[in-house]
């Protein structure tokens, strides 16, 4: 089956190195791998024009770059992204009509100021999975400007109304879908975030030899992801310094990421008397990712508290990786983090470990890793401290969150659902149980 892949977000780069590229990268490989035929129209290859990072075993995908035309302000910008993705539709409709056969499936990450997707799919008459990370409309307004703000609105529900199956990476995401967009409530299913389990592995599994106490009894701890506030890097960084461990000067932090809170980290690093134990590594290509995890012990996401009128939407991408190379995974009990490391129904409303749930206070330590109260350095310092004292723990938890992530998170079977969705159900039927 031929697949025609439509990316019409200017911030996201096929072979870039955020998680959403690699999110792109890895339906990509998933449809692949099941035989399928995969074109790919894009605002942009990589991050910045002349900067790509393109995997070998994706080399030959076709990509179609459609360029936004430069324009004088933010209005008139949303205004060349509307034309952007009309381009794109009349592109890929002609590529429909060449090579071996035409289009069977049109795949779109939702983006602002796009009904490319549903446009392409009535026109060639084929089904249409609409992929939803974030509700945009809703961040734009927050977090940006929006001059055209009836548009992007008219263009949301256009773009999710006129799909087979609307793909949502949290529970949170597809209750925005159907209380925004009504008529794609019934198409609206759940798909969370997966990992590809063969390209991250644990250290023992990639030729690195596997690190204990014994062997190694330095301790790495790691963070990987944008640099940008949502995701409290800065709390790491303090929980470190808090830490009680008698071979805590002996830690090394690795943080994996660029961004706006580059230089404020760095900054608070030397503050804290860290900087000689920090190693800042920048973006790393997603190709490069797997050899830096293999380094490490011990793996954070220490999101802060999320905003009382904010739902954490997030489907947690970076510890879906984090578990496939068995590490340790500490994260906040924000969103779906409790469920995927084990600790359902032991936080309370606002991320905290429940009271009675564990013996070291503010932390939660689960079944495929340790949840503790969102952006609580404290709490964090205590989880590594433990971690740190308790190899044994450690290891327990990577091996039990590896094997649950082969078993149940992998790309290639959120691929296989999603085709199944399409191939099996109208559209009314998609959303029933």
């Amino acid at each position: 089956m031929r697949i025609t892949y439509l990316l019409a977000d200017p911030g996201i780069g096929v072979f870039g190195t955020k998680g959403a590229s690699v999110h792109v990268q890895e339906m990509v490989r998933a449809f692949r791998q099941q035989g399928h035929e995969v074109t790919v129209y894009c605002v942009r290859r990589g991050d910045k024009k002349g900067y790509e990072s393109v995997p070998q075993d994706l080399a030959d995908l076709p990509v179609v770059e459609v360029p936004v035309q430069a324009a004088s302000g933010t209005a008139e910008r949303e205004i060349e992204l509307q034309r952007t993705a009309l381009r794109m539709v009349e592109l890929a409709a002609a590529g429909s009509a060449e090579g071996t056969a035409p289009t069977a499936l049109v795949y779109e990450r939702y983006s602002l100021f796009s009904d490319a997707g549903a446009q392409l799919a009535a026109r060639l008459g084929v089904p249409l999975i609409m992929e939803v990370n974030a509700p945009l409309v809703q961040e734009q307004l927050t977090h940006r400007s929006l001059h055209h703000r009836d548009e992007a609105v008219a263009l949301t529900e256009r773009a999710l109304a006129g799909a087979t199956v609307v793909s949502c990476v949290s529970e949170p995401v597809a209750t925005w879908v159907r209380t925004a967009v009504p008529a794609a409530a019934a198409q609206t299913v759940v798909t969370p975030n997966g990992v590809n389990t063969e390209r991250i592995r644990p250290a023992e599994h990639t030729g690195h030899t596997a690190r204990t106490a014994q062997t190694d009894p330095s301790f790495t701890v790691g963070f990987l992801g944008t640099l940008k506030p949502w995701h409290g890097t800065e709390t790491l960084l303090e929980a470190v310094a808090r830490a009680q461990h008698p071979e805590k000067d002996s830690w090394r932090i690795e943080i994996c990421g660029a961004g706006p809170q580059l230089e404020s980290l760095r900054t608070l690093a030397a503050e804290l008397g860290l900087a000689e134990q920090t190693v800042f590594h920048g973006a790393v290509a997603p190709v490069d990712v797997p050899g830096v995890l293999t380094g490490w012990d011990v793996a954070t996401a220490p999101y802060p508290v999320p905003a009382q009128d904010h739902d954490h939407y997030f489907s947690p991408l970076k510890v879906y990786e984090y578990l496939s190379a068995g590490l340790t995974v500490v994260a906040s009990g924000v969103g779906e983090l409790p469920a995927v490391l084990g600790t359902e129904g032991d936080s309370t409303a606002d991320g905290s470990p429940a009271a009675g749930t564990g013996t070291v206070p503010g932390v939660r330590v689960g079944q495929r890793g340790v949840i503790v109260t969102p952006g609580d350095a404290d709490a964090l310092a205590r989880a590594l401290d433990l971690l740190a004292g308790d190899r044994a723990l450690a290891s327990r938890l990577g091996e039990a969150g590896r094997a649950d992530v082969v078993e149940h998170h992998t790309w290639t079977s959120r691929a296989q659902d999603l085709l199944a969705l399409v191939g099996t159900h109208t559209p009314a039927e998609v959303g029933r149980p």
